[in-house]
């Protein structure tokens, strides 16, 4: 054998086990996959998922259906075969890590921003829904996570209204963290809460973490509503993307009539209080997960429309949302003649 060929053969051993190894190592990218759909004019558990009490509530035979996405945990390893079954198949994505995750970012940390948002997001829509149909909502202060190890932990609940902390009225989330930073080392601090319809009291000492105290809660804005509403989305998916369509489904249940026609209608989007329609990540699987599960309608953000390009929507339509007020509007036009013209992401360009 000579030289040169001994040589090559060295040179394809080398490119062989690098391959292999490359083929393994983590990457620091995450991958976006559709996931699955929820209606929620369905049923969660065997009970309605938009629940009321104080309020009729009315149902009809359609499905306004929330749309999620698999996304690669920050923890995940990805490899270079995952990455490249992402890359070509025309329904997922892939994205550097560092624009969807924090260095920082742990699953755990992951998991409970998204739950805490998924609270947040159903207040919030619940909220925004009320005020479309002319009830009064009012602000205020409650718990939106409870940290496991912290001293609030089976002291204070997620949903505790926040009354008082320390003697000083609450009426925003700074003044929970200006009253647990001012107090005293080592000394309890009282919290007023209203939990269930009772006022509760309850002393947390507080605990220095990182050198800050701290008891473990996430305080935020919640709302005093006239009557009670929530939506019971299964505890394994978070993020506030679904905002509007849980606060058209929560419009649904509570007028008479059926918003959809009977038919299947997706979308997604954040809301705010006021009924603005937010934009969401991963919009093109959301749209695909929608198609897969049969919806004839799908209602995009607008400020997701440059995301939609090249999308496969099959025999399904899209129409843009900008408030929850329009989106309303544009189901009445659409269940009232499924091919007139809609908003579309085409008349704002």
């Amino acid at each position: 054998m000579s030289q040169r060929t001994r040589a090559g053969l060295v040179a394809l051993t080398l490119l062989a086990v690098l391959w292999a190894a490359a083929a393994f190592l983590p990457l620091p990218y995450v991958t976006y996959y559709p996931g699955p759909t929820v209606d929620i004019l369905g049923e969660n558990d065997g009970q309605e998922t938009v629940q009321v009490t104080g309020h009729r509530a009315y149902h009809d035979d359609g499905e306004l259906r929330m749309t999620t996405v698999y996304v690669s945990q920050p923890e995940d390893d990805v490899s270079l075969p995952e990455l490249l079954r992402a890359y070509l198949d025309p329904d997922a994505a892939v994205w550097p890590r560092s624009s969807v995750y924090a260095p920082e970012d742990t699953d755990e940390s992951s998991d409970r921003e998204s739950a805490v948002e998924m609270v947040s997001s159903q207040d919030t829509a619940v909220a925004a829904a009320l005020t479309e149909i002319g009830e009064d909502v009012t602000p205020i202060v409650e718990v939106l996570d409870v940290t496991p190890g912290l001293p609030a932990e089976g002291k204070l609940e997620v949903r505790d209204r926040l009354l008082e902390v320390g003697g000083t009225e609450v009426t925003r989330a700074q003044d929970v963290v200006d009253a647990v930073t001012a107090a005293p080392a080592g000394e309890p601090i009282e919290f007023r809460v209203r939990r269930d319809g009772e006022d509760v009291s309850v002393e947390v000492t507080p605990e220095q973490v990182d050198g800050t105290p701290r008891v473990g809660i996430t305080p935020g804005t919640g709302y005093d509503f006239p009557f009670q509403v929530s939506v019971r989305i299964a505890d394994n998916i978070g993020g506030p993307s679904a905002g509007l369509m849980m606060s058209l489904a929560i419009v649904d249940t509570l007028t008479p009539g059926s918003l959809t026609g009977g038919a299947d209608v997706a979308g997604t989007g954040t809301i705010t209080p006021d009924g603005k329609v937010g934009p969401i990540g991963g919009i093109q699987q959301k749209i695909a997960a929608a198609r897969d599960a049969g919806a004839r309608l799908f209602l995009v953000p607008a400020d997701n429309c440059d995301g939609i390009g090249g999308v496969d929507t099959g025999d399904m339509r899209l129409a843009r949302a900008t408030t929850l007020h329009a989106a309303v509007e544009t189901l009445a036009a659409w269940t009232a003649d499924p091919d007139t013209d809609l908003p579309t992401c085409e008349d704002a360009s």
